[in-house]
């Protein structure tokens, strides 16, 4: 997974007392490694396990995200996030509603001629242009209800193209009432983020500040993935091997949480990393590792996201007792790298 996504890969080194996460704007999954560690401490367990809930709605008409009242009370406030599901990024219409306001719709050909609104080709076509971005700030005066730009939109996706799609949708905390008009209209049902939880033994665990920052990505991503590092160079399977140098941990522990999650939730939980790190006679270090979804039309900084191999766009944060961390950012090569 790590060679994917070499094209865009980064790594940085910090000293900082105020850790701010690089968010992918549409989470999910987020990983996390408690070297030395074979139960959650009480505080972080209860951030694990209180992530915030999401609704899956079926066969949403997109048009509704333009309902007046759902853009006075939830969008103009920054309190929701959507986005299209089971939907693939290189053959379907997809759709995302970030945080900030902003509709994206990434459209096949035919159906960006159907709907006849201002767009511009994806940027990672071939020869001929075969897809198509629609990206409007819901937000921006232009697109107020009533206004041309609103009205234009709002007409193409009720009368002509007619879009439909089953969406994810997500609120912040206490923006709840603000959604449940548009529910009231749809079928849908609520989701919890599930919680997998496993404790590792006898992990071979590479030195984080000495390592290659490819190989301990590489590393960090065969643990999570529960592949051996105690293999063979003649193994037909997997050679794989725990860099070198390495210490053998008696126990460590994984935990990941997946769902449509919220930034707020990660940043809550990175809060409480950073809290058990810094606790004196535990490990020195821990990892927290936030995945963004391989189909999102969107992914760091609003950016176009595309799939072509495996839609990668991750990245992992390391934080040390000693209030340093190491950034690792992966994308694909159908990504725009941020600065």
């Amino acid at each position: 997974r790590v060679r994917n996504a070499e094209r865009c890969a980064r790594f940085a080194t910090r000293s900082s007392t105020r850790v701010k996460h690089e968010g992918a704007v549409s989470t999910v999954q987020v990983s996390v490694l408690l070297p030395e560690c074979s139960s959650a401490p009480s505080h972080l367990d209860s951030v694990l396990n209180n992530f915030s809930s999401f609704y899956l709605i079926k066969k949403l008409p997109v048009y509704e995200l333009l309902d007046r009242h759902f853009l006075e009370t939830a969008v103009y406030h920054g309190a929701v996030f959507g986005l299209s599901y089971r939907t693939r990024i290189d053959e379907d219409n997809c759709v995302a509603l970030m945080p900030n306001g902003h509709l994206t719709l990434s459209l096949d050909k035919d159906s960006f001629e159907i709907l006849g609104f201002e767009g511009k080709p994806s940027r990672f076509k071939h020869r001929t242009a075969t897809r198509f971005v629609v990206s409007v700030d819901l937000t921006d005066s232009s697109m107020a209800p009533g206004r041309r730009s609103y009205l234009r939109l709002l007409t193409s996706l009720k009368s002509r193209l007619q879009l439909q799609t089953d969406f994810l949708l997500s609120h912040h905390p206490g923006g709840g009432a603000s959604i449940q008009p548009l529910l009231s209209r749809c079928d849908w049902s609520q989701h919890r983020p599930e919680v997998n939880c496993r404790v590792l033994t006898n992990l071979p665990c590479p030195a984080p500040l000495s390592c290659d920052p490819h190989s301990f990505l590489e590393w960090l991503g065969a643990v999570d993935a529960g592949i051996s590092c105690e293999n063979s160079s003649s193994s037909f399977l997997s050679s794989f091997v725990c860099p070198e140098p390495n210490t053998m941990h008696r126990h460590a522990l994984s935990v990941s949480v997946s769902g449509l999650l919220l930034p707020h939730d990660i940043h809550r939980l990175l809060q409480e990393l950073r809290r058990y790190v810094e606790q004196p006679r535990l490990a020195s270090w821990v990892s927290m590792t936030v995945r963004g979804f391989a189909d999102s039309p969107v992914s760091c900084s609003n950016h176009e996201h595309g799939f072509l191999r495996g839609g990668e766009n991750f990245y992992t944060l390391m934080m040390f007792h000693d209030h340093t961390y190491q950034l690792h950012l992966a994308m694909g090569a159908h990504d725009v790298c941020p600065p």
